[in-house]
């Protein structure tokens, strides 16, 4: 395959959100196939048409395209390719590798039944396997691979090494139900075909199929793709993960103010690493990305490392991407940012992303923008507010006519009039931050009057002075 150029996928049932776990499979595909000048493709397995509704799909490409992994060309539908399913099946029958079976569910359970009382381990045989034509039945049948009776069956995986099974464990698996209705192992496998697959990137709880799959793809005498299996996700009690760890969803991430970027290099690190480096750029991650660097142990959610790589890539962002992702999170959870507050808000991201892990931190610190006279305080702002700060209050505005509106300006002439009162900046700082923000976690007091402006800045100190009424 080494002329070839390198095609992966991702082939997510619809379940209507998609997982973190599943996340990283396709995070990982997405970055093989752009480290290699590849090709990343996607597949809804969407054969159950219980479950594979509209809108558990748009669920799924909702959570894709926040994450920013873009695939190419139109995503796939697995239940769309039924009739090139069945074709595959009936051609092993005309190749001698697949066959019709007729064994009711009853004559099954029997045989499983008595293969437990003689503590016969074999999976069930079939009678029809070698049976002629002219015998057979006009009932309903299902279409059984004809798998390996003896000897072994042996993959090659690019993360797992050299993997072997005794032909014996395997049965004859279904590749075609009564009903017409191609299964899993038989779909996935023509469609990896037919789509070019090079490489198939997934979780380890597929090793098995990968074995069994292998005997699809020699029985139609199809080369087979190289695999990668990965070790699952854990919570961070070692356990597998589920609802009762928090959030499993990538749109909970979404909500709850992680960017995009963070959980890519976040999700890049459970099961692959470069040396030590832990926080990179995405840029980074396609460049360094390998199968070297997977690991064989399943990785452990950690949410206290995810928010320091989060805070990592708020300090560190593009200060417009950082605001696109700052009102699309906004949206998102019902926070309007009103169209005129917009440029306010990107040119205060110096200061209010300053020890911010969350967007939502960042929200919550341009409340100084989005909020309007009258000011509202909270419990601790109002607090600073008494009789000694309104007064600090009133002497610092005489002398901020004349002072040039920049915050190191601002702050310079704070520190000396601090220093001639024989008072603590902290004393200056506090109150202006309450008559400017109604907030105690709010950003600089000297970055949020820049950001204001002169007038604005004053009228809203002066209304605190005028307004203030002693306890």
């Amino acid at each position: 395959m080494s002329d070839q150029q390198i095609v992966t996928r991702f082939a997510p049932s619809p379940t209507g959100y998609l997982h973190i776990g599943g996340a990283r499979t396709a995070l990982f595909n997405w970055l093989f196939a752009k480290a290699n000048s590849g090709k990343f493709l996607l597949r809804i397995e969407d054969t159950d048409r219980d479950r594979s509704t509209p809108e558990a799909t748009d669920a799924l490409l909702k959570g894709l395209s926040w994450l920013g992994l873009d695939y190419d060309g139109k995503a796939y539908s697995q239940h769309k390719r039924a009739d090139r399913h069945r074709e595959v099946a009936h051609k092993l029958i005309e190749l001698g590798h697949a066959y019709k079976c007729f064994s009711t569910i009853e004559e099954i359970n029997n045989y499983r039944n008595q293969a437990i009382v003689n503590k016969n381990p074999l999976p069930f045989q079939s009678p029809w396997r070698d049976a002629k034509p002219s015998t057979h039945l006009n009932t309903p049948f299902v279409i059984r691979l004809k798998s390996p009776r003896e000897g072994g069956v042996t993959i090659k995986d690019k993360v797992q090494k050299k993997v072997s099974w005794a032909a014996s464990t395997f049965d004859d698996l279904i590749m075609l139900r009564s009903d017409g209705n191609p299964t899993y192992m038989l779909a996935v496998v023509v469609d990896d075909h037919d789509m070019g697959i090079t490489h198939i990137i997934r979780g380890d709880d597929h090793l098995i199929n990968a074995g069994r799959q292998s005997l699809i793809y020699k029985a139609m005498g199809w080369p087979i793709p190289e695999f990668a299996h990965i070790p699952l996700i854990h919570g961070e009690d070692g356990k597998k993960l589920s609802k009762r760890h928090g959030a499993t969803g990538i749109h909970e991430y979404a909500a709850l103010g992680y960017m995009p970027e963070a959980v890519r290099n976040y999700l890049a690190r459970l099961g692959w690493s470069h040396g030590n480096d832990e926080l990179f750029s995405t840029d980074q991650a396609i460049q360094w990305f390998n199968f070297e660097g997977m690991g064989k142990s399943p990785s452990r959610l950690d949410i206290k490392k995810l928010n320091n790589v989060s805070a990592h890539h708020i300090k560190n962002s593009n200060t417009e991407a950082l605001a696109l992702d700052l009102f699309s999170y906004a949206s998102e959870v019902g926070r309007s940012i009103p169209k005129e507050t917009k440029n306010q808000i990107i040119s205060s991201i110096p200061i209010v992303r300053e020890k911010s892990k969350l967007l939502g931190d960042i929200l919550d610190k341009c409340h100084f923008i989005l909020t309007t006279r009258p000011i509202d305080f909270d419990i601790k702002s109002s607090e600073s507010l008494n009789s000694v700060s309104i007064g600090i209050l009133n002497q610092l505005t005489l002398l901020l006519s004349d002072v040039s509106w920049t915050a190191s300006e601002l702050e310079v002439l704070a520190r000396d009039f601090a220093s001639e009162q024989g008072i603590s900046l902290g004393k200056v700082g506090m109150p202006l931050k309450a008559a400017l923000s109604g907030r105690a976690n709010a950003p600089s007091a000297f970055g949020m009057m820049e950001v204001l402006g002169k007038d604005e800045s004053l009228a809203r100190i002066k209304e605190v002075i005028k307004n203030y009424r002693p306890i």
